[in-house]
């Protein structure tokens, strides 16, 4: 049995609708040979004939027109698996981890570096904790993961590729009605985050008061409460908001240890372009952000 060819039965409907070798070239980008040529193949494959010709016009014959309706139905049934399959069958799939620690509250610039990076590309985002991103990378889990991680001595590697150094600080708002010697009103991501834990620590190690004053799980609410001055934070450099001051020694707060934000990818070549994209747009955020430190009152 014998295959029906979509471009003669395109052909076919649209003679059919126009009754003009003319028109019919004109909306197909085709001659009115080639027309000729595609339904004689059509009509011979059929063993029927689909038009009765005259000098003047050209007319459907009652085969013809119950033809017609089968072969509109196949072309719709074409058309529409053929838009669907390129509309939604992307040709690659990345998962991605993300510490909220890590983006200093930038995503949308760091996901503008996707768009176009690869065509057909499906995200997955997992925003989460840097020990559990970790964790789902080595398992296999995400094609990248990028963390925050506090720094070692130079000459240790622990692996992936350090994007910037982004050292951990105290921030508050100028409204913050809050003295040095009072006690630390502390707004934090809720534990077992590591950074409140090292902030929880440093505290506690110094011998200085303090209380939780705000918790949450997300970073944009701790930055928004130290923003709004109900709490002093304890965040990266770049995330610290821009209405926040960064409270030096004069504060008497204790240092933190350094750190660094830390990309750590699979071997894929062809995501690696996406990954230099996602490097770069980190690399970005430490220009963005300029935070004034306190003065000594």
């Amino acid at each position: 049995m014998a295959d029906l060819d979509i471009e003669l039965l395109r052909t076919f409907v649209a003679l059919a609708e126009t009754e003009s070798f003319t028109q019919t070239g004109e909306a197909l980008g085709a001659t009115q040979s080639t027309v000729s040529v595609r339904l004689k193949k059509l009509e011979e494959r059929l063993g029927r004939r689909l038009f009765e010709r005259t000098p003047r016009a050209v007319a459907v014959t009652p085969f013809g027109e119950t033809f017609l309706f089968d072969a509109r139905r196949i072309l719709a049934l074409h058309d529409d698996a053929l838009a669907r399959a390129v509309r939604v069958a992307p040709q690659r799939r990345i998962t991605l981890g993300v510490s909220e620690h890590a983006t200093g509250g930038r995503l949308t610039e760091i996901f503008e570096t996707l768009r176009g990076a690869v065509p057909g590309l499906s995200v997955s985002v997992t925003l989460g904790l840097s020990e559990d991103l970790l964790d789902d990378f080595e398992a296999g889990r995400c094609d990248a993961v990028v963390i925050r991680r506090t720094r070692r001595p130079e000459g240790q590697d622990r692996g992936g590729r350090v994007l910037f150094h982004d050292d951990l600080v105290w921030a508050q708002s100028p409204i913050l009605p809050w003295r040095p010697g009072e006690p630390i009103p502390l707004a934090a991501i809720a534990r077992p985050c590591r950074v409140h834990e090292l902030a929880h620590d440093a505290l506690e190690n110094a011998g200085l008061a303090f209380v939780t004053a705000f918790v949450s799980r997300d970073l944009a609410a701790v930055q928004a409460a130290v923003a709004a001055g109900l709490g002093i934070g304890c965040m990266g450099r770049s995330a610290v908001p821009a209405s926040a001051v960064v409270l030096g020694p004069e504060a008497g707060l204790p240092d933190l240890p350094p750190s660094e934000i830390v990309l750590f990818a699979g071997r894929d070549p062809t995501l690696a372009p996406l990954f230099e994209r996602i490097a770069a747009a980190f690399r970005r955020i430490p220009a963005a952000t300029a935070h004034p430190r306190r003065e000594p009152a």
